[in-house]
């Protein structure tokens, strides 16, 4: 089954195109004939003449970072975009949400439509789509959110994953906070699942683990992209029988989408480091797996600065809202995602702890196991862990908090009303995510 990729604003498409990258890698071995060909139909499709094209529509409101995009593609030499797969205009939603919700998405709503059927029609089946988009600028947010509405619309029946950009927490536009709690409320209502990555994170892995000294956005992009293809990429799973999975969106709903109110999901890798390391460094499935335990339980989303001393509660405790550091991370589900040698000798019965989960969901409904023995992007071994847990809970609460100040002393908001978004609109978003934060805050 084919998956659709949607990429939105500039940030959608940088991230899109380093994830295409990812995912039509290849290396030499036995098992990379069947692996590479589930890859290949999930996320590409051969043109007559042989070349790959990207299953991929590209939409911005400026043509530059598009054109960009499909430059960089058609120079790899392994793929490309489709040459009518893409959409953008002369003027920008200048990082207003309602601007490009109201204005910009209803405008163009045919013609995205259009070239949305068009790489539907190319699938033979289909899986999903996945939007991929920033939630701080206006084309991102605003026409990301305004494009899934029409993707729920016109297939209701097809799954929808929205993969989130957040930006740094220090601010990258002044409105930001305004963008991403408008985005967030709407794609609660629309999408199956909400899977996020946070700039300040990655811009931490760059920095400490990868040694980048001058971190550029390809860098940041680079590393979410090789996140993304550790979920992405083909995998056996308990019910697929010894074949590689077909239904890579639906099998992740099903493993972590289990409830309505619950949409958020985190994502980790390890191991991550310099390339240039990587030839000299040694892994071992205990050690990387004992890892990844504690930084799913202590909400470490990178290997260095594992707090330790974070331990599950005795059963009969209760269980604090995870707004502050060194608190335990209680999950509903996860998904762990194992890939390299050996990788069915690996022992990953630390996931299975109940104390782990939240108390009325068993673990081995909460727990979920995916396992694929072809390496991934140069790691001998590697482990992604896909998180629908408290994890995001701080971010949003804080992200939430400081938009909420702003729209108290109503700065900025005339800037949303002239282009249709009222004060009763930002207040029934602030009371959407309120609640999103009181169900995370109560897992226990």
């Amino acid at each position: 089954m084919s998956v659709v990729t949607v990429q939105l604003g500039q940030c959608g498409n940088q991230v899109g195109q380093e994830l295409f990258d990812v995912m039509r890698s290849d290396a030499p071995d036995v098992h990379r004939k069947t692996y590479s060909a589930v890859s290949r139909e999930r996320f590409f499709r051969q043109t007559t003449q042989g070349a790959l094209e990207a299953r991929a529509v590209l939409i911005d409101m400026e043509p530059k970072v598009i054109n960009h995009s499909m430059s960089e593609a058609a120079k790899s030499g392994r793929w490309r975009y489709g040459e009518t797969s893409h959409f953008s205009q002369k003027q920008g939603s200048g990082n207003n949400w309602a601007n490009g919700y109201c204005v910009h998405g209803p405008r163009h709503r045919d013609a995205v439509e259009e070239l949305v059927r068009r790489e539907v029609e190319h699938c033979d089946m289909l899986a999903g789509f996945i939007p991929i988009m920033s939630v701080a600028g206006g084309t991102g947010s605003g026409v990301g959110t305004f494009v899934t509405q029409c993707l729920r619309d016109v297939y209701p029946s097809s799954f929808v994953l929205n993969h989130l950009t957040w930006p740094y927490g220090t601010g990258e536009v002044i409105v930001q906070n305004y963008n991403s709690v408008l985005t967030l409320a709407h794609l609660y209502q629309l999408s199956d699942a909400i899977l996020v990555h946070e700039n300040d994170i990655v811009h931490k892995i760059c920095s400490q683990l990868l040694k980048i000294k001058q971190i550029s956005f390809s860098d940041i992009n680079r590393v979410i992209a090789h996140q993304l293809g550790g979920v992405l990429q083909p995998t056996l799973t308990p019910v697929s029988c010894g074949a590689y999975s077909r239904h890579p969106i639906g099998e992740l709903m099903s493993a972590l989408a289990c409830h309505p109110e619950y949409k958020l999901l985190s994502v980790c890798t390890i191991p991550q480091m310099a390339s240039s390391s990587i030839a000299f460094s040694t892994f071992s499935w205990p050690a990387l797996l004992k890892h990844l335990r504690q930084m799913l339980i202590s909400n470490s989303k990178m290997e260095g600065g594992i707090d330790w001393q974070v331990c599950p509660p005795p059963a009969s405790a209760g269980r604090s809202r995870s707004l502050s550091a060194g608190s335990f991370n209680t999950s509903l589900a996860n998904l762990l995602i194992l890939r390299g040698k050996d990788v069915y000798s690996a022992d990953t019965g630390g996931f299975e702890d109940p104390a782990i989960y939240t108390s009325w969901l068993p673990p081995d409904e909460a727990l979920s196991l995916w396992k694929s023995p072809v390496p991934f992007n140069k790691y001998e071994k590697s482990a992604t862990l896909v998180s629908n847990s408290q994890a995001l809970l701080r971010p949003l609460d804080d992200m939430v908090r400081k938009a909420w100040n702003m729209f108290a002393s109503r700065a900025y908001i005339h800037q949303y009303v002239k282009f249709g978004i009222s004060e009763e609109d930002f207040l029934d978003s602030f009371t959407s995510l309120e609640q999103v934060i009181s169900s995370y805050s109560e897992l226990q």
